[in-house]
């Protein structure tokens, strides 16, 4: 499976992206040293579509699936860019970092992977998979008491679950309350340009 090898660090830098919206708490002590250049019209539009990849851990065959996706819906209701970014909340391995299963995306992914989630009560490795509103997704009984999982929530505790999320940290489980709306997204993406982009 093909894979984003570059630094995570180096690839913020270059995306002007903080790394805490990964879930990592570090700073670059370098600089990025493209700041003074101006960029065309174009370089922002990738730079967004860039990040968003980035930020969502998704290739691009993929993310172009996705955007597809979001014009579909948009013939029924909402804008193309904002039902992109649902789409992409709604991935079973962000919304395992956004209710505090996982430090980072990246771990959440891995969680998933090693099968270790149940969505309504039946196991789902696919870190892709498409939430739903109602839907409850829960950590398996056997890996509950795992020191991971301790180790985890003491990193993640205190961070804010979105408002449609419900998480119950004692028994490791929670719920899609609702569909995110794009004020409920904290990502620093101008879905607008992704749109513009994709418009060409």
């Amino acid at each position: 499976m093909a894979r984003d090898r570059v630094p995570v660090l180096k690839r913020c830098r270059s995306l002007n992206l903080d790394p805490i919206f990964l879930g990592i708490d570090k700073k670059s002590k370098k600089q990025n040293q493209k700041a003074g250049k101006k960029m065309s019209e174009y370089g922002l539009q990738l730079r967004e579509k860039q990040k968003a990849k980035f930020i969502y851990g998704v290739l691009e065959k993929q993310f172009r699936g996705y955007y597809a996706k979001a014009e579909q819906i948009a013939k029924k209701e909402g804008i193309p860019g904002e039902n992109l970014l649902m789409i992409l909340e709604l991935r079973l391995d962000n919304v395992m970092f956004r209710l505090g299963y996982g430090r980072t995306r990246k771990e959440a992914r891995q969680i998933v992977d090693h099968k270790h989630v149940l969505v309504n009560g039946k196991p789902v490795n696919i870190p892709s998979y498409q939430l739903k509103a109602g839907d409850v997704i829960e950590i398996k009984e056997k890996f509950k008491g795992t020191q991971r999982y301790k180790d985890i929530l003491e990193v993640t505790g205190s961070r804010m679950v979105p408002a449609w999320l419900e998480a119950d940290h004692e028994n490791l489980k929670g719920t899609v309350s609702q569909i995110p709306t794009r004020a409920e997204i904290d990502v620093p993406v101008n879905e607008v340009l992704i749109v513009e982009l994709y418009s060409k």
